[in-house]
């Protein structure tokens, strides 16, 4: 099977999925190409769109959920919105890639490839096969504007939010949002992890991320937990900073002082972080939260960009699967006292083996595999 698989650049878990049914398609010995649509244009093209959007929610979280809230109240108007029509001009690009080469089906892990290749279904240009996945737990605005041959959702719980929005219950496949397997290995043990990351065997461990943005009140978070790390010292902070060198800098510069708290850029080796913590306390992105519980490791949810993350918390929150924190300053500490308790920690693994679907990317590859017959 030749699978090309579409995303963008605007924040990590877009390509975070798509990189997750690369390998289980690879693995399963297909061919699978990955591919940012506006490349087809420039990479420069490419770039911009992607930084555009990082810039924004590090910058002004606050300005970006207002367009989220715009986009809401936008998809109630007759018509496709202006995100289609830009899209639209990607069309014969597209076209012109596809013609050269061979093509059986097409994932989309973004909303902007699966709007380029409805504009192209919709003015009579060939396309394979498209499959869309979403990797929030919502359904973000204008994906019923797409018409694509299916949608892979995080969970059955949401079937309701994505037909409520007009996309047909017989088009819905729940089978969650797919992660790297290495994140539901149960051969990689705490242990297995330290040795490999050359972390201690004998500390508690808790893993603070902003996502490969590296967004999200970070040392606010970081002064929260101060009472933690001091009244337990046995316990080590790991800090992933992403891609935002600045807040690097200002938590090295910060807690230099401090033996407990080790700042870090983005990493390659997510599996192993999490797997070695004892807890990961993250804004709600869709893929890190999957990737959490695929791990099973203890989730507190803080900071989100609003917007769809505020949706991830929400559902993570009803689910028990996840700590949902409104209030950094005054609730974390709290939060990841209370998952330091073997049973409460033990109680949202079992929660998270429940709803979380850790096998999703290869039960994908095995839909994609149906449609490209």
């Amino acid at each position: 099977m030749e699978a090309l698989i579409l995303s963008c650049s605007t924040g990590g878990g877009h390509n975070t999925a798509a990189q997750a049914v690369f390998e289980a398609l690879t693995e399963r010995g297909h061919h699978a190409v990955r591919m940012d649509p506006y490349t087809l244009v420039s990479e420069e093209l490419a770039n911009k769109v992607g930084q555009t959007y990082i810039k924004l929610v590090q910058k002004s979280p606050k300005l970006f959920g207002a367009v989220y809230d715009l986009g809401n109240a936008y998809r109630k108007l007759p018509g496709r919105s202006p995100v289609y029509h830009i899209n639209g001009k990607m069309a014969p690009y597209m076209q012109k890639y596809l013609a050269k080469h061979l093509t059986d089906v097409i994932v989309c892990t973004h909303l902007y490839p699966a709007e380029i290749l409805t504009h192209m279904r919709l003015n009579g240009m060939e396309t394979p096969p498209f499959v869309f996945i979403a990797t929030d737990y919502t359904c973000v605005p204008f994906t019923e504007e797409s018409d694509c041959d299916l949608y892979v959702t995080p969970s059955p719980l949401l079937s309701s939010d994505f037909t409520g929005r007009g996309i047909p219950a017989e088009k819905l496949r729940p089978l969650g949002i797919p992660v790297r397997l290495d994140f539901s290995d149960d051969t990689i043990t705490k242990d297995r992890a330290r040795e490999a990351l050359n972390l201690p065997k004998d500390r508690r461990t808790l893993l603070l991320s902003g996502g490969s943005m590296g967004a999200g009140a970070i040392i606010n978070a970081v002064r929260a937990l101060l009472p933690y790390l001091k009244q337990n010292a046995n316990c080590d902070l790991n800090i992933l900073c992403g891609s935002n060198e600045a807040l690097f800098d200002s938590v090295e510069t910060e807690f230099a002082e401090n033996g407990q708290i080790t700042p870090m850029h983005s990493t390659n080796k997510m599996a192993l972080y999490l797997k070695a913590s004892n807890v990961f306390i993250s804004k709600p992105g869709g893929l890190s939260s999957t990737e959490s519980a695929a791990a099973g490791v203890p989730l507190v949810h803080i900071s989100p960009i609003p917007g769809c993350e505020s949706r991830n918390a929400e559902f993570f929150a009803k689910e028990g699967i996840a700590v949902k924190v409104e209030n950094t300053e005054t609730e974390l500490l709290s939060a990841v006292e209370r998952l330091s308790e073997p049973g409460n920690a033990e109680e949202m693994r079992k929660r998270q083996r429940a709803v979380i679907n850790q096998n999703a990317a290869i039960d994908i590859c095995e839909l994609l595999e149906t449609v490209a017959q």
